[in-house]
């Protein structure tokens, strides 16, 4: 898979294409559709189900270190549920410059300030979650630091920046659930 193809994959989710195309509304520094709702997508699509079959939610981050406070979150979190009303699914927001904030009490593992959404993207459970993609001036932007090669072999790799093996363990069973022929890799020892 390229990133062509992951494009037009991902597009056959008509909640994706929805949150894209009106998340420029928002205005939002460094803003990315991620993860989750993107790959699931992907193994949706390349197994013959429903593409949005299995999706929670639709992770949207930006980064914004202007202001770090809740409030300021929540007043982004408020809008974007203005401009995402009736898209299909739900949505949710988060500014990745706020999770070094909070991260720790909700993971157990201390996170370092992060200088970018794509940095937070790096340090996903695994390779086939960091990825992210917005729409601007009617173009696609992808960031996939690791590429589409585990994502399109329904490969789960560890990806052991920065979320603890429990976190990884509790997802991959949850997604071999749901897509079987999913390969998980051991976490590194």
């Amino acid at each position: 898979m390229d990133e062509a193809a992951f494009i037009a994959t991902i597009r056959r989710n008509p909640v994706v294409v929805d949150v894209l195309e009106r998340a420029g509304a928002l205005d939002l520094p460094d803003w990315y559709l991620v993860s989750g709702c993107l790959f699931q997508t992907v193994w949706n699509v390349l197994s013959g189900h429903e593409p949005t079959r299995g999706i929670r939610d639709y992770d949207f981050f930006y980064f914004d270190d202007g202001d770090l406070s809740w409030e300021a979150e929540d007043a982004v979190i408020r809008r974007a549920a203005d401009v995402f009303a009736g898209c299909g699914g739900a949505l949710e927001v988060r500014n990745e410059a706020r999770v070094h904030l909070w991260y720790e009490d909700h993971f157990g593992v201390p996170c370092p300030p992060y200088a970018s959404t794509e940095a937070a993207i790096d340090s996903f459970a695994a390779t086939a979650c960091c990825v992210g993609v917005r729409l601007a001036a009617g173009r696609h932007h992808v960031y996939a630091p690791h590429g589409f090669d585990d994502l399109a072999a329904f490969v789960l790799r560890p990806n052991a920046v920065l979320a603890p093996r429990s976190v990884y363990e509790t997802k991959a069973a949850r997604w071999r659930a749901l897509w079987p022929e999913l390969t998980v890799l051991p976490w590194p020892e």
